[in-house]
C-alpha cells in the first residue's frame, strides 16, 4: 500500500484513524503529522461525502504515509478518493450495490494498484448472516467476508486485506482464527468499540495480542475512545512486549509498598510521559526502595531508585551516584537522553 508493504514476511504494521472532519483539511493534516511522529505507518480517513473525497488529494500533499479512505455504499466516494490519491480503500463490496458499481472501482483500484480492505463488523452484520446462523457468531462474520472476497475474486483482484472485528474479545479471536485457516490474504487486526482508553487498551491488548502470538495478523489498530496519537504507542508498546517490533521505550516500575519513601507513583508518570514520544529502544527504570532497586532492575539501561530525600542513579544495575530528591525527575531524563544517540540505531523503523 503505497511504500508500506503488507503480508508475506514483512513487519506487523501500524495503523489509525483521524477522528477529524476529513473536510477540514488542516485539522486533519495537523493530527496526520502527530501520528506520523508517533509512528503510525498507515492512516485511515472517514470519506463521508465528495468534499470529503476531493479533500484527500490536498491532504495526501502534506502527509508522508499511505491513506486508506473509508467508504460505505457510496462507489462514487470510492472513484473520487483514488482519483484524489487515495492508497488503499475500506469497503465492502456487498454493500456498494450492482455489480456494474462493484467493477467500476475493481476496474480504476486495478489500473493504480490500490488495494481494497473488506471489513466486516459484528454490529453491522449482514442480515442476510443472522437469519441464515441465527446470531451473530465466527460463522457468520466469516461467510460474510467469504462473500465479499468471492465478489472481487471472480473479477480476477486480490489485492485484499480483510479484517472481522467485534466488541467481543473472544468473538474477534475466534472469527480470526477461522478466517485464517480459509485464505491467506493480510489480516488487519483489532477489537472495535473497546471502550475509552483504559478499558480497551485491556480489551485490545489481549485480543490483539493472542493473535499476533498464534501468527496471526499483518498489520494492526488499537481502536480507543481517546487521541489516535495513544492508539499508535499502545500499538507499539504491544509488539515491543511480544518482541515482534522494537520502538519505543520500556518503563520498569515497582509496585509502592510500605519501604517507599518517595511520591513513587507521581514520579513513574512523569517519566512515563516525558519518554512515550521517543522511539529509541531503550528500557528505563523508576525504583521505590534503593536497597533492591537497583538490584531488581539490573536489566535496566538506566533508572533511579529513590530512598528518604534522595536516590541512586544507576546502569544496568551498578549505581552511578547519589541525586538529591528534588532533582530525581530531571537528571533520569537527561541520563535517558544522554543514552538515546548510541540506541538511535537500533530503533525499529
Amino acid at each position: 500500500m503505497g511504500k508500506v508493504a503488507v503480508g508475506g514476511g514483512n513487519p506487523i504494521v501500524v495503523q489509525s484513524m483521524t477522528n477529524t472532519d476529513t473536510r477540514d483539511v488542516a485539522a486533519t493534516v495537523e493530527q496526520i503529522a502527530k501520528l506520523e511522529q508517533a509512528g503510525c505507518e498507515i492512516i485511515r480517513v472517514a470519506v463521508l461525502d465528495q468534499e470529503a473525497a476531493a479533500a484527500i488529494k490536498q491532504i495526501k500533499q502534506s502527509i508522508s504515509i499511505p491513506l486508506v479512505a473509508d467508504i460505505h455504499f457510496d462507489y462514487k466516494l470510492a472513484l473520487l478518493s483514488i482519483d484524489a490519491g487515495a492508497d488503499g480503500l475500506r469497503i465492502n463490496p456487498g454493500n456498494i450495490g450492482d455489480q456494474r458499481k462493484v467493477a467500476a472501482i475493481v476496474s480504476a483500484c486495478r489500473d493504480r494498484q490500490i488495494p481494497i480492505r473488506i471489513g466486516v463488523n459484528s454490529g453491522s452484520l449482514d442480515k442476510r448472516m443472522l437469519a441464515r446462523y441465527g446470531s451473530i457468531c465466527k460463522e457468520a462474520m466469516v461467510e460474510s467476508a467469504m462473500e465479499n472476497i468471492r465478489i472481487l475474486e471472480d473479477m480476477d483482484f486480490r489485492e485484499i486485506k480483510v479484517s472481522l472485528k467485534s466488541s467481543s474479545v473472544l468473538l474477534s479471536i475466534d472469527a480470526y482464527r477461522l478466517m485464517a485457516e480459509k485464505v491467506d490474504y493480510p489480516l488487519h487486526v483489532g477489537i472495535t468499540e473497546a471502550g475509552t482508553k483504559d478499558r480497551a487498551l485491556i480489551k485490545s491488548s489481549l485480543g490483539i495480542g493472542m493473535l499476533l502470538y498464534e501468527g496471526i495478523g499483518d498489520t494492526i489498530r488499537f481502536s480507543l475512545t481517546a487521541d489516535p496519537v495513544d492508539e499508535v504507542w499502545a500499538a507499539y508498546e504491544l509488539l515491543r512486549v511480544l518482541e515482534i517490533r522494537q520502538r519505543g521505550m520500556e518503563l520498569i516500575s515497582c509496585p509502592t509498598c510500605g519501604r517507599c519513601q518517595i511520591d513513587l507513583i507521581r514520579l513513574a508518570e512523569e517519566v512515563d510521559q516525558a519518554i512515550r514520544a521517543w522511539p529509541e529502544p531503550l528500557k528505563v527504570a523508576v525504583m521505590g526502595c534503593i536497597v533492591n532497586g537497583p538490584g531488581e532492575a539490573r536489566e535496566a539501561d538506566v533508572g533511579i531508585a529513590g530512598g528518604r530525600g534522595f536516590g541512586l542513579l544507576f546502569r544496568k544495575g551498578q549505581i552511578v551516584k547519589k541525586v538529591p530528591k528534588a532533582e530525581m525527575l530531571e537528571v533520569l531524563l537527561n541520563e535517558i537522553q544522554a543514552s538515546r544517540t548510541a540506541s538511535e540505531a537500533h530503533i525499529d523503523k
